[in-house]
């Protein structure tokens, strides 16, 4: 009964301190996953899930010229011997390696549902078969040679591949992707028959330019590369960085003057089902106004249709818009993490991966010499006991016959050892017609040659280059360009980032009349309509105009408030023209007791002449008057009791300045005396006793001051000599010239 209530303490108790205990497993969880899981070797490029998916095919037979077996097969025997870890798992990275779209050079021939590039998953391992592709054949060239060590599985039963020998350059030809524990690694696909070129180079020559061989990644889908070559060598060079890569698109004519752009070919990674949602939602939410429309036509080939919102939108803004709204650009990232010959972690650089995998396959070539060697061997060693068994058929058949033990008879009679002795009574008799002397003679001597050959390849360092760089060299023409396969499919085209598309850009550019009333009511009539037309410019009863001027919908307004705060206004916003408008004030906040001073067009001059009632002013652009919000944008701060009056345009050329005050005098001093300001109350144009500005103009001096005579004539008046009137800014001037306007205005 005691023991029943205290049970006896462990035998082997281990007083450790918790962080202690937990740091060292953790540690051994993080080893596994970093070596064991998620980075690929960079002498094969595989992680362990895809080597035993391969050496189990291979071991189930299922090779490019053999028929299919069912992926459940495949995935059972992986786990029940290989790999232990759930099918769901095996499965998915099967999967993977037979997708056409995900890997540049696919391991798996797949047969059945396996997914596609919309994103839809493959049908169950029981609906689907797979067998071996040539690539993985290439792959594991070499595992029969002794190429490679071999080690047991996790249960001891049975012998797996620590590495793949062949000379396919997986690891960068097929990339990778994987997070482990505080490292991760991702390595696009390039072209095999680039990589072999690179590889060719650096055997005869370590310090080799490799990118004038690798000019970049090679997506199984297409698409384009736009990073500079600097950017690109940077990003080699270091191991790390990104890849900016565009969907490729063509223009195609609709006739009478439409199009749409069809992109063929989207970026590496994308789903594209995805991304027809992504365009989809850009058009419904209207952040890109020039695009009406997305359709997929794809079948077997990608073909995605953008249709613009009319034929007038330029091409190269719609798809500039979308490179910067939607996955159709996208930056894949490389970081080129691998575990090296030693199983060590490390980040390295395009050509020291290729260095590496190099000095990967003169190991596998000396061990398959040597494999090849001790073969060789063997079989002399049998040659040698058939001859002298042939030479001697007569005596050898009577030890048989009449010796109970004949085997050592045999080797103290003609010298042979055990191993002869042994093959030579394990011989048929139906051989003995076939043992002729000189057939054993000639494979003997074909061996002996073989022999000699490989001794020299394995003493010499450059029969052992010659012989790799011609290996290397077949299996590059197996993947050449001028195959289907080995055909690059990415580009390499320099283009500059997808920049921000203005709002005219996006806006389709129809005339308009922007019309705003004297109590505040603006709309905009399309088309540019007559202005002194009275019966298109109708106004509430008590209301009349107060601006009225052509625009177009691309264009900026900008409305000036006595203040001397700036508010912008998208002409393509403006209620339209039937009925009367809508208050302006609801658009801006603007006070409803603060005057209006003038509405116009932002682009239509470069600078303008601030002036307030006071008679100060200065010079402004007109591109820093635009303001980003509803509040407006403060530029000219009037003194107390002052106000912002006018403002006017100055026109190229433009080299003196005209002011003329209530009091009908008028000054014209240089333009050059008026300071350029983003904001302030700027200095005194002209001084008054009484009143204040009435107006302000910019002129030509040479040409004089004109203004209208008034009435129906449109005759106007000149004054060539300006001479009386000219003086220093900031003077009180003199009475404007007989027949001036009598509202002082110019």
């Amino acid at each position: 009964m005691t023991d029943l209530i205290d049970p006896p303490a462990p035998s082997e108790a281990n007083d450790t301190p918790f962080d202690t205990a937990l740091s060292e497993r953790y540690l051994v969880y993080a080893l596994s996953t970093i070596t064991a899981r998620s980075l690929p070797d960079v002498r094969d490029g595989m992680k362990p899930v895809h080597r035993r998916l391969l050496w189990a095919m291979r071991a189930l037979r299922l090779d490019p010229a053999q028929g299919y077996k069912k992926c459940a097969r495949v995935v059972g025997d992986v786990i029940g011997k290989y790999h232990p870890h759930g099918d769901a798992s095996v499965y998915d990275a099967m999967v993977r390696l037979a997708q056409d779209f995900a890997l540049r050079y696919p391991l798996v021939d797949g047969q059945g549902n396996f997914g596609n590039i919309d994103g839809d998953n493959a049908a169950a391992y029981r609906y689907t078969e797979c067998r071996l592709t040539q690539v993985a054949i290439d792959l594991m060239e070499g595992l029969d040679d002794d190429a490679a060590d071999f080690k047991p599985t996790y249960n001891g039963e049975e012998q797996e591949p620590e590495i793949f020998p062949g000379l396919f350059p997986n690891l960068l030809a097929n990339g990778a992707s994987g997070i482990a524990v505080g490292m991760a690694t991702s390595i696009p696909p390039h072209n095999a028959a680039e990589l072999l070129d690179a590889a060719i180079a650096l055997i005869d020559n370590p310090d080799a330019p490799v990118l004038d061989y690798v000019k970049g990644p090679d997506f199984p889908t297409g698409g384009l590369v736009v990073d500079s070559a600097a950017a690109i060598a940077e990003t080699y060079a270091t191991g790390r960085g990104s890849f900016r890569v565009r969907a490729r698109w063509q223009v195609e004519d609709q006739g009478r003057g439409t199009w749409v752009a069809v992109v063929t070919q989207i970026p590496y990674g994308v789903q594209k089902g995805k991304l027809i949602e992504q365009i989809a939602a850009i058009v419904n939410d209207k952040k890109l106004p020039i695009l009406a429309d997305v359709r997929d036509e794809s079948d077997a080939e990608v073909r995605i249709v953008l249709e613009p919102r009319s034929r007038t939108v330029d091409v190269d803004t719609l798809m500039e818009g979308l490179f910067r709204l939607s996955d159709l650009e996208v930056k894949v990232p490389l970081n080129l993490n691998v575990l090296d010959a030693q199983r060590t972690p490390r980040v390295m650089g395009l050509a020291q991966a290729l260095k590496s995998w190099i000095a990967h396959q003169f190991i596998v070539l000396e061990r398959r010499a040597r494999h090849r060697l001790g073969r060789i061997a063997d079989r002399i060693e049998l040659l040698d006991g058939y001859i002298i068994a042939f030479l001697n058929l007569d005596r050898v058949i009577e030890i048989i016959r009449t010796e109970d033990e004949p085997k050592p008879v045999m080797i103290a009679e003609f010298g042979l050892n055990d191993r002869q002795a042994e093959a030579i009574l394990n011989m048929r008799l139906r051989n003995l017609r076939r043992l002729e002397e000189m057939e054993l003679r000639g494979e003997r001597d074909t061996l002996a040659k073989e022999r000699a050959g490989l001794e020299a390849l394995l003493a010499s360092d450059a029969a052992q280059r010659k012989k790799l760089k011609k290996d290397m060299a077949a299996i590059r023409d197996r993947y050449g360009p001028a195959t289907k396969l080995g055909a690059r499919r990415t580009d390499i085209a320099e283009a500059a980032p997808a920049r921000e598309i203005p709002l005219e850009a996006m806006i389709e550019r129809e005339p308009i009349t922007v019309i705003l009333s004297q109590r505040g009511w603006v709309r905009a009539m399309k088309g540019h309509i007559d202005l002194a037309s009275a019966e298109a410019l109708k106004f509430k009863e008590g209301d009349g105009p107060s601006f009225a001027f052509h625009a177009q919908t691309t264009d900026k307004l900008l409305l000036a408030a006595e203040t001397g705060r700036f508010f912008t206004l998208a002409a393509d916003k403006l209620p339209g023209g039937r009925g009367f408008g809508e208050p302006v004030r609801l658009m801006i906040d603007l006070d409803s007791d603060t005057g209006i001073v003038d509405l116009f067009p932002a682009g239509r001059h470069e600078k303008l002449l601030l002036a307030a009632s006071d008679g100060r002013g200065f010079v402004a652009k007109a591109a820093d008057l635009i303001a980003e919000t509803r509040k407006g944008k403060v530029v000219m701060t009037p003194r107390p009791g002052a106000a912002l009056r006018r403002i006017a345009p100055l026109k190229p050329g433009d080299d003196y300045v005209a002011v003329i005050g209530d009091n009908r005098k008028l000054l014209v001093f240089p333009l050059s005396e008026l300071p350029e300001m983003a904001r302030g109350q700027g200095v005194q144009l002209q001084r008054y006793r009484d009143g204040g500005l009435s107006d302000v103009a910019g002129l030509v001096y040479a040409a004089g001051l004109s203004w209208a005579m008034g009435g129906e004539s449109g005759r106007t008046r000149t004054e060539s000599d300006l001479g009386p009137w000219r003086a220093a800014r900031g003077a009180a001037g003199r009475l404007a010239p007989n027949g001036f306007p009598r509202d002082n205005r110019f």
